[in-house]
């Protein structure tokens, strides 16, 4: 009886910690960056909940999007410095040769800076490639790209692998990132489960609003 009894304590923990996740996800997606930097500075332990939440969904994955952000990284030369925004447990920098600035809200790893996404702690254009895997989140997606084109170099880097269902209008979205100085260096839209999308920096964000860019 008690091992039955352990297994649906076990399911039952699942089935909270889901809702607890999705809740978190709502927030995080309703919310500005600077909400969300509230948010866990108030309740850290709902970020490591979020976490595992997180880590579930993307293990049912056939591929883990991190893994092809390492691969593009492996490619290139080691001297690159990368910007990473909503690092998580640092498995980039973990994975990689590359100088890599961890940035996210809780530090899960001693690596990483806590900061809110759209006012990181580096000078502008100190960095060759800024990484945003499953972190483009919060309703001022164009203030956080924004500080991405601040920090990158001209002709740097700026590699987004983002949940293929949140995006409405993927041309919407790329003509977008070109008011905001990127140009699309290459998309694969290929798999149902995540998108990566390549862009290159081609000057600075032009001002005034860029509707295409909701997710």
């Amino acid at each position: 009886r008690s091992g039955r009894s352990a297994a649906l304590r076990a399911r039952m923990e699942e089935r909270l910690l889901g809702a607890r996740f999705r809740y978190l996800n709502q927030q995080l997606y309703t919310g500005s960056s600077r909400d969300a930097a509230r948010l866990f500075r108030d309740d850290p332990a709902a970020f490591h909940l979020y976490h595992r939440g997180f880590e579930r969904q993307v293990r049912r994955w056939p591929e883990r999007p991190v893994q092809r952000i390492v691969r593009y990284l492996r490619r290139r030369p080691a001297s690159l410095v990368v910007a990473d925004f909503g690092c998580g447990d640092c498995t980039l920098a973990a994975s990689v040769k590359n100088q890599v600035h961890c940035f996210d809200l809780v530090p899960l790893s001693p690596r990483v800076t806590v900061c809110d996404m759209a006012k990181v702690p580096l000078a502008a254009e100190a960095v060759d490639v800024a990484v945003f895997c499953l972190a483009l989140m919060g309703t001022n997606l164009q203030e956080i790209l924004g500080e991405a084109n601040r920090v990158l170099k001209l002709g740097g880097t700026l590699l987004v692998a983002e949940v293929a269902s949140r995006f409405e209008d993927t041309r919407a979205f790329l003509r977008a990132m070109t008011q905001l100085g990127f140009k699309t260096v290459s998309k694969d839209l290929s798999s149902s489960y995540f998108y990566v999308l390549e862009f290159a920096k081609t000057g600075p964000a032009r001002p005034g609003p860029a509707p295409g860019l909701r997710l």
